[in-house]
């Protein structure tokens, strides 16, 4: 099973993912991916702290981006 690393970049800094999680797809991947940025915009916001354009780096296990996912692409704006 394939494993993905989702890394935090914003506008100041950049986490690594040094573990990283095994999926079965990238599909796959994407979906946790999305309802991990969803959970963590949430707890930003309750805590008041700015979303300053967050977004995971979704990379392989060679460390190729496969998918960039701007946290506020999630958002169910209308």
């Amino acid at each position: 099973m394939p494993r993905f690393f989702f890394h935090i970049r914003d506008s100041d800094s950049f986490e690594i993912d040094s573990e990283g999680v095994e999926f079965d797809s990238i599909e796959d991947a994407i979906v946790d991916a999305k309802a991990a940025a969803r959970e963590m915009m949430a707890e930003m916001l309750r805590a008041g702290e700015p979303l300053d354009g967050q977004r995971f780096e979704i990379a392989d296990e060679c460390g190729r981006v496969i998918e960039i996912l701007p946290f506020r692409s999630v958002l169910n704006l209308q």
